[in-house]
Order: structure tokens, then sequence, then C-alpha cells
């Protein structure tokens, strides 16, 4: 099965695609993930994407395509897939139904995790992440035990660069231009579509996400 989680930055998609993804023993894929992972293991696709990212533009959509290529080549065309945040453009969409088609898949569900631009505007303005470990903590939610220190290692955490308000609205507007269109390129298309109000407890949201799951399967 084939999942697209879509949904503006700070949602919840990843934590999401996580849980369901670990449930299933399938794949969670996050091209920022992938991209990042890349460029630590010095592969040839994360050197050229290096060069556009280092450059403060964006990796262009044929690189991220072949990174996803390269990444789902890895897995058994029988494996659970769940993207996540991708695919971001609807020429990122067309070219993974190439991918896809490929391999004799689909697209089998397209979710869209919704919340109002003020709730994610917070839950990113507080987000703190570890240096060292990767945990991730939020001053509003999720606090760590100790004021800015990491429950696990006792790093000081810090806060993303773009995780200030000015860019998270910004960030919410690329969202609206570039991605938010793909709802209507799937709707059109006829993939099974479903709604879901994310600006809930995370429990609540997984019950509602697992469910819909299960109904397209």
């Amino acid at each position: 099965m084939v999942l697209i989680l879509l949904g503006p930055p700070g949602v919840g998609k990843g934590t999401q695609a996580a849980r369901l993804a670990d449930e299933l023993k399938g794949a969670h894929v996050s091209t920022g993930d992938l991209l990042r992972a890349a460029r630590r293991d010095g592969t040839e696709l994360g050197g050229r994407a290096q060069k556009y990212m280092d450059a403060g533009e964006l990796v262009p959509d044929h690189l991220i395509l072949d990174l996803v290529r390269e990444h789902l080549a890895r897995f058994g065309t029988d494996a659970h897939v769940l993207f996540d945040g991708f695919p971001r453009t609807t020429a990122q969409a067309e070219g993974l139904d190439e991918v896809l088609e490929r391999s004799g898949r689909r697209v089998d569900l397209v979710v869209l995790f919704e919340a109002p631009d003020e709730t994610i505007v917070k839950r990113l303005g507080g987000r703190r992440s570890c240096p060292k470990c990767g945990a991730v903590y939020n001053v509003h939610f999720s606090p760590p035990r100790v004021d800015a220190q990491c429950d696990n290692c006792g790093t000081q955490l810090v806060q993303r660069s773009d995780d200030v308000p000015e860019t998270i609205r910004r960030r919410l507007e690329v969202y609206a231009d570039q991605t938010a269109p793909l709802v209507s390129f799937y709707e059109d298309a006829g993939v099974p579509f479903h709604r879901i109000q994310a600006d809930r407890p995370v429990d609540a949201v997984y019950a509602d996400f697992k469910e819909s799951v299960e109904v397209a399967r």
C-alpha cells in the first residue's frame, strides 16, 4: 500500500507517519530525511543536491525523484510505503506516479492533515531539538524535564532557524501556493482522499488516521 500524507509544516505528519509505519512494518519516506542522509553519506545524489542547498535554492524535482526512486529500490513492491510531505508540487506528484507505475504500483490513499495557521505557528515556534541525539521537544506541549536541556543526553537544546514566527508564516505561504494544489490533483485523479483535523490530541488524530487506512486497504 502506498500512502501520501499531505499538510502544512508542523501539522504532525511525521509523527503520524512514523507511528503507522512502525505498526505496519512499512517504510516511512521523508524527502528531507533522504536529503540529509545523502549529504551525510556523501553519495553522488547527495553531492548534486548539496550544490543547490548551499546556494539557498530549492533542490530540483528530478533530483528529489531520483532520491525517492533509489530509496524505493531497497524495498519489495509489496511493502507499505508512507510518503511524509512528498510530493510537494504537482510536478513531483506526476513524477512519483511514473516511478510507481514502473514497479506496478500506484498511490492508494492520500490523507490531508489540517490545522489553523495559528496552531501551527505555536507548535513550530515552541519546537526545540537536541543537536546531539536528535530528540525533539516543545516548550508548550512536551517540554524537557530541565529547561532547554535534553532529557536523554543533557545537551543544550536549540531552535531551528526556520522555526521563528516570521519564517513559519512564509513557509505556510509557500505551502499554500505550491502544495495545496495537490489536493485538487489527487481528487481529480480519483485517488481515495481523506481529511483529518490535526489540532487535537495525537492519539485521537492517529485513531482517525488508522481508520482511514484500514478502510482503504
